[in-house]
């Protein structure tokens, strides 16, 4: 393709991803207002029970909506509790039937207009953020992660597309606010710090391998940004949890909105596991092309030292919370430090540290 029409394609790209960012934030707001509008209601739904002189609790990770025959009250002893049929007729009738996710984050039959408009701008952000992934790609004449601009960016439309695929399965609406602001912060980042022209890749990069390795490897960290903010959000659950148990006063009402602690982890951990596959193969894949490229399958550079330790990082993770016990926090917390190493890989390593993984393009 003509140098022209490469740097056309490449400002396509750049605006695509500017009207990304854009409707993304519009999303993010929207998600920020379903937190506070639901958490307003559910306060609400407090006041009518109590003045009912009901003793019905309103839920930690549960719903509150028009109540069912078919609302489920079994599970894990420290899941949340649901309504009672007084509370969930209090909140239907005063606060337009309130509906979030169980302890199984099954898709709530009613669903509330803030979230459903926010979860519309998702969609919309995600494909024009895709349009500009595929003009950059165009562009650029090879897919569009050769360099940590289009790492990231290609990144962040894969946490997006992975969030709303997950819609479809399990409500977790209640991840929006937090998932398309990590979206929102990795573009800005790309676009501010990271922005690199359309050009052509370094020799070593022109193989195959590049298609292989880092598509495993985006999509590896995609799904660890995902259970990134999950397990940020099990730290604030389980301390919210803990507070309301003992008696003390609830200070974070939008968290109710939120399954419990034990939910989340629970589905964190099958996530890391599945992402923890992804790493593997990255690992493996890296090697081998490492040999084609250099002659050696490993050489302790920089980068595959920091790769090698995210991978024991999340081993470490999976095998201390199967068979060792390591539930609750302690698990939440090596899954932030597993998460918090593929940032320091991704940004400090490949700017600041030189080695034969420096193809930043900065």
């Amino acid at each position: 393709m003509p140098f022209g029409i490469n740097e056309t394609m490449g400002q396509y790209s750049e605006l695509f991803m500017l009207l990304a960012a854009g409707t993304y934030t519009v999303a993010f707001i929207a998600f920020a207002w379903d937190l506070a509008k639901s958490s307003k209601a559910l306060r609400a739904v407090d006041l009518k029970a109590a003045q009912a002189g009901t003793a019905a609790r309103v839920p930690v990770a549960a719903g509150v909506g028009t109540g069912s025959a078919g609302t489920r009250l079994d599970g894990p002893a420290d899941r949340a509790e649901r309504p009672s049929s007084s509370a969930a007729k209090a909140g239907g009738a005063g606060t337009g039937g309130v509906v979030t996710a169980d302890g199984d984050m099954k898709y709530a039959t009613e669903r509330r207009v803030p979230a459903r408009v926010a979860v519309a701008l998702t969609i919309l952000g995600a494909v024009i953020h895709g349009a500009g992934v595929v003009t950059r790609a165009l562009g650029a004449g090879r897919v569009p992660w050769g360099n940590m601009y289009e790492f990231l960016t290609t990144g962040a439309f894969l946490v997006a597309a992975v969030f709303l695929l997950s819609l479809i399965r399990r409500d977790l609406r209640f991840l929006g606010t937090f998932v398309v602001g990590l979206v929102i912060i990795m573009l800005v980042a790309a676009s501010v710090a990271f922005w690199t022209p359309v050009g052509h890749l370094v020799p070593a990069l022109q193989s195959y391998w590049l298609v292989i390795h880092v598509s495993i490897a985006v999509l590896s960290s995609a799904l660890f940004t995902l259970t990134f903010a999950m397990s940020a959000l099990q730290l604030v659950q389980s301390h919210r949890q803990k507070t309301v148990a003992a008696g003390g006063a609830d200070k974070l009402g939008f968290m109710r909105l939120v399954p419990s602690a034990l939910s989340l982890e629970n589905l964190s951990y099958r996530i890391n596991a599945i992402a923890f596959i992804g790493w593997t193969f990255t690992l493996m894949f890296g090697a081998i092309w490492a040999e084609k490229a250099w002659g050696r399958f490993w050489g302790w550079d920089t980068k595959e030292v920091w790769t090698f330790v995210i991978w024991v990082v999340y081993a470490g993770y999976l095998h201390a919370r199967a068979t060792r016990g390591w539930t609750g926090t302690r698990a939440a917390w090596l899954s932030i430090v597993g998460y918090l190493c593929v940032i320091f890989n991704f940004t400090i390593v490949n700017t600041f540290f030189n080695g034969l993984h420096s193809y930043s393009g900065l």
